[in-house]
């Protein structure tokens, strides 16, 4: 068998068509198809505004500086890539961790508890964990009641929906970001992309994505002023002709997906010791697929589970170390944060190999040696 990796790109020959024809043509960067791929972005999440970016980590900064003020206090997830809370320390305000629930994501119930107690806070930054939507109603509650921004981490969920809500909406949000890194559900290479409702927000994201330069025809031809002091986080022609033409798939890949995770929830229904990390739903985009294993209880090592998989040509991988537990945030003062949850759910969760391409075959293959190895 050969190597089974625990995520990879999907890409056919209609793709590698559409970056020749970029190729060909007169504009590699800032031409028609970065302003063609934003618009099927906005229209595929139903939100009115999109500016695409060159990878996740620059459209959570972007959002960042148009959401954040220095020192703002920020609820956010310790179970998330550490992109997701290093976007608020760029910007210089304050990281706050709260516990996740069972299914991964941030608690939301504890973020309403941490709004009473702190009147001062500011924002909450969620992440649908793995593909799975958040608590749609909650969120709206949270934001109209506490007047708090709110940024949603989408790096796992486009195409995912609660109740008929689209992730990358920005329905009770004021921006969302996504990732189209090659593990993701559709890739640009890398790239990434910001959602809105907010024409004021669009157009500072906008001006932050090219140096925070304004364009000034009307002085002269070449004039144009720095307006804010931006970054050069633009998006080729290059990687958005690859992006629209995986995004014409992405339903598919979604379906094979889920399909992929349904099957594995069948296989482990039989056994008594893996439980999936929650039921299966059809409103997952099932960028992951984590189990959970009481490691502890069965006494076996978890790094040894993941060197025998590896032996077997099985990639494992686990998401995510709590990030409050990091050496660089230890040394800012974190790590002692009372999180339960988090700390039991990493000592239990390995993520299996999903993307569209896998295969019955290597799929049952990944079953059977887990199986074998945990017996």
């Amino acid at each position: 068998m050969n190597f089974i990796p625990y995520g990879k790109q999907t890409i056919s020959e209609d793709d590698i068509n559409s970056v020749i024809e970029v190729l060909k043509s007169d504009f590699l960067t800032t031409g028609p198809k970065v302003k063609e791929f934003e618009e099927k972005i906005s229209s595929y999440c139903g939100a009115k505004y999109c500016v695409a970016v060159s990878n996740g980590t620059a459209a959570l900064h972007l959002a960042s500086m148009v959401l954040l003020n220095e020192n703002d206090k920020v609820l956010t997830t310790p179970n998330s890539f550490l992109a997701t809370s290093n976007s608020i320390l760029y910007v210089n305000a304050k990281p706050i961790f709260v516990d996740i629930q069972e299914d991964g994501n941030i608690d939301l119930d504890l973020c309403e508890i941490e709004l009473k107690k702190d009147s001062s806070i500011k924002a909450i930054y969620v992440v649908h964990f793995s593909g799975n939507p958040i608590n749609q109603k909650k969120l709206k509650y949270l934001k109209e009641t506490y007047h708090i921004k709110i940024l949603e981490d989408c790096a796992h969920s486009i195409g995912a929906t609660f109740e008929g809500i689209k992730a990358g909406s920005c329905t009770n949000s004021d921006c969302s970001i996504f990732s189209f890194h090659p593990i993701k559900h559709i890739t640009t290479g890398e790239g990434g992309a910001i959602t809105t409702n907010s024409k004021e927000l669009y157009e500072k994201l906008l001006l932050l994505r090219a140096h925070g330069m304004s364009p000034r025809a009307d002085i002269a031809p070449w004039h144009y002023d720095m307006i804010e002091l931006g970054f050069n986080y633009r998006l080729t022609d290059i990687s958005s002709a690859l992006g629209l033409s995986q995004l014409k798939k992405l339903d598919s890949f979604l379906y094979l997906r889920r399909a992929i995770a349904k099957r594995y929830d069948d296989f482990f229904s039989k056994t008594n010791f893996i439980k999936p990390l929650y039921p299966f739903t059809n409103n997952s985009a099932y960028h992951l697929y984590v189990i959970k294993i009481d490691f502890e209880k069965l006494n076996i090592d978890k790094k040894e589970i993941f060197l025998k998989m590896r032996e077997k040509n099985i990639g494992l991988q686990l998401h995510y170390i709590p990030i409050n537990k990091q050496p660089y945030y230890k040394s800012l003062g974190f790590g002692n944060e009372i999180t339960p949850v988090m700390d039991k759910y990493y000592k239990k969760v390995i993520s299996l190999p999903i993307y569209p391409n896998l295969t019955y075959e290597e799929q049952n293959y990944v079953c059977e040696k887990i199986l074998e190895i945990l017996k």
